[in-house]
Order: structure tokens, then sequence, then C-alpha cells
């Protein structure tokens, strides 16, 4: 297939309560960032398209022009207005391999699909990006946190026949592994074995949000903002949103001065370090966070506990939460680079480990060496009489 039949890096645009949900705004930046260092090394003039769904939300267009797209394809309908799988994905692969559209953003006789194609790693872009691309028959790359454009040379048994190729401008996605320690470059590629040749495209992923800066708005850009008509049969109106209510995490991180969080160090006795650090965190007034691992349920404990703490809302880091407080307290957890990327905006960190080369040591003020078991009993014995000192 002809380079020439992809084309254009494609963001879809979430929108919250007429409101762009700020990851949209991340994603514009590293796209703007791409796509400019694209044209300069492949001397070609590709664009960013931003795709926005909804209801009366022409306004919105200007200001992602704003914040880098150089087109807006907008799909504006009553039935869009709230979130509905069956029909975002149908709108969104349409809008991808419409021929005529494509002729408005950039006159191509040959387009067939977008070259790359970029949704947000929250609750609604993990579900609607992987049927998107069943739908546009590609891969996907989930909750990536770096992102590089090449050419690579790559020898694959079945999809170059164990032959040396070279894959021009492809899109590497990173994650870091499940230690947090080692990245996983992910990336999808064409099949140049002749005997199962075969295209993927868009070269597509969903991003972390927190993990990319917005670009500077600049008032003075211009683009076209296209509005498009999507099709529909009575099949795909069968849901109806009847009310509405939004479900807010239940982890309220920012309302907390203090965070104490927790990781796979609580491994000698799970339920009782638990309890441990729930009684550290009450006596700090604090919320509970945890690392990525935790969230996977590693360890056997009671269902009260794991439901209460085990979940993915209190992960702090690139698979999570962004946090500043200002004081984070770091118990068992070794300091991977994705959990350090969520706690290293607090103002002072303490970290609790028995391992004095554990990476945690270099991102905290103060590093306590010992098992929990022995640090944290003595530690909320000593806040009290200090607060029983303070407020005599």
């Amino acid at each position: 297939m002809s380079d020439n039949n992809y084309q254009h890096l494609y963001v879809v645009i979430e929108v919250q309560d007429d409101k762009i949900v700020p990851v949209s705004l991340e994603m514009l930046g590293e796209a703007r960032r791409l796509i400019d260092s694209f044209n300069k090394k492949y001397q070609s003039n590709e664009k960013v398209v931003a795709i926005l769904l909804g209801h009366n939300i022409k306004e919105i267009c200007n200001t992602l022009i704003e914040y880098g797209a150089d087109v807006i394809v907008y799909a504006d309908s009553h039935e869009l207005k709230n979130y509905r799988n069956n029909i975002y994905t149908k709108t969104i692969s349409q809008i991808a391999q419409d021929e005529k559209l494509s002729a408005q953003i950039s006159p191509s006789s040959k387009f067939k699909k977008p070259r790359y194609m970029f949704f947000a790693a929250d609750s609604i872009g993990r579900h609607l990006s992987s049927t998107v691309l069943v739908a546009l028959d590609s891969g996907l790359a989930s909750d990536i946190n770096k992102l590089e454009i090449s050419d690579l040379k790559i020898t694959h048994q079945h999809k170059t026949d164990g032959k040396p190729v070279t894959y021009e401008k492809t899109l590497e996605m990173y994650r870091p592994d499940f230690s947090g320690f080692l990245w996983t470059t992910i990336l999808c590629l064409d099949n140049k074995n002749p005997q199962i040749e075969r295209d993927y495209h868009p070269q597509s992923c969903s991003i972390i949000p927190g993990v990319f800066e917005p670009i500077a708005p600049d008032k003075g850009r211009k683009g076209p903002i296209i509005e498009y008509m999507p099709t529909f049969d009575q099949n795909d109106l069968r849901v109806k949103i009847l009310s509405r209510q939004v479900i807010r995490s239940g982890v309220d991180f920012d309302s907390y001065k203090t965070v104490v969080s927790f990781g796979r160090g609580i491994k000698d006795a799970p339920e009782q370090n638990i309890k441990l650090v729930e009684q550290l965190a009450k006596t700090l007034n604090a919320e509970i966070g945890v690392s990525l691992p935790i969230s996977k349920k590693p360890f056997v404990v009671s269902e009260n506990v794991s439901s209460k703490y085990m979940i993915s809302d209190r992960v702090i880091g690139t698979s999570g939460r962004r946090i500043s407080p200002m004081l984070y307290v770091a118990v068992g957890i070794s300091g991977a680079m994705q959990h350090v990327v969520g706690m290293q905006d607090s103002r002072f960190i303490v970290a609790i480990n028995p391992d004095e080369n554990s990476p945690i040591k270099d991102e905290c003020d103060v590093f306590i060496k010992g098992r929990m078991e022995d640090v944290i009993p003595k530690l909320v014995e000593e806040i009290k009489q200090q607060s029983l000192a303070v407020n005599a």
C-alpha cells in the first residue's frame, strides 16, 4: 500500500460539562510537537486533525486550534450529547475513512485512513479506542507515556519473512512494564512478508493523562473547522440515555495536604501492614494512595481491604494520578519511574524502606531505613506526642 494512503495525526477530543478534558489539550500539544518534527524530517505537510463529538460544541473548536490543531472535524448532534460507545465508534470510524472529508483537509485522491491516531487513556478513551480500532482493522497500544516517530530496520520471522526491512515513519509507543523500572516499546507494523502482506493503520494509542504538557495557546492560529454529518440507522439508536449522573473518583487527593502511599513492601503481612498504613494516614489526616502493582491485587487480603485500597482510583503515577500535596509519605515503595512521575511535585517527601539502595531514596527529602512494621508504630506515637505538646 502506498505511503500516501495514510496521512495526518487524528486526535480524539473529550468534552465534559461543555469543557475540554485536560488530557485532550495535552494530546494536542504532543501531536503538534510530533507533526512539526515529522514535517521537517520528511519534508511533508501533514496535519494535526482534532475530532470533536457532542452537541452545541462549535464554540469549542477555536480553542482547539489555539492549542495546536491544524484542522477541526466536529459532529454536532443531540444524539452525540452524551457518550454512547456504539455511535461514537461509528462516527469516528466514518470520519477516519471519509475520502471526501480528507480532500477538505488536504487534497489527496489516495487517502484511506489516518497515519496516526490518539485517544485518552481514561474511562471513556480506553473503551472507545479499542472499539474504533476494531472498526478500522488496526492495532492499539494502551496507556502510553512517551512517543517518537522514526525509521526502524526490523527483522521479523512473521512480519518480514525473516529479512531486514526498513519501516519508515513508525510511531514508537512507550509505556513502563509491570515492574515500573523498564520501558516496553510497542509498534504497530505492517506485514511486509509477501505471503501475508497487509497494512495496519492508523498506528494508534491511548495516552495517560498528565504525562505531556499542552502548548501555550496562540489566539492568532487559524485553521479550517469542518462540520461532519454522521450516518446512523435505527439499530444504532436503540439505546437511549434518559438521565445521566457523572460518578467522580471516590478518592479525592486534592482535598488533602498529606498523602500516604504504600507499595509491594507490605508483602510480609499484607493485611496487617495495610492497617498500619491506615493508622499512619489517620494520624496525619491523610488520604491513602498505592503504587500500580497494588491495584493488580498481588496479595491475598480480605475483600473489604481489597475493594477499598487495591483499586485503580488510588494509583499514583503515569497509570493513575499526578498529585502535589504538601507532604507525601511513601511506605514500602521502591521508586519505579512510573510512580515517581506521579508524586515528584510533592512539597516534602518522606520514604520508609528497608533497602537503602532503592531508587526512592534519590527522590525523597527524608529517608527512613527500616521495615514499616517497626517504623510506623514509633512514627505514629511520636506524631501523637508532638501533637499533644503543640496543643497543650
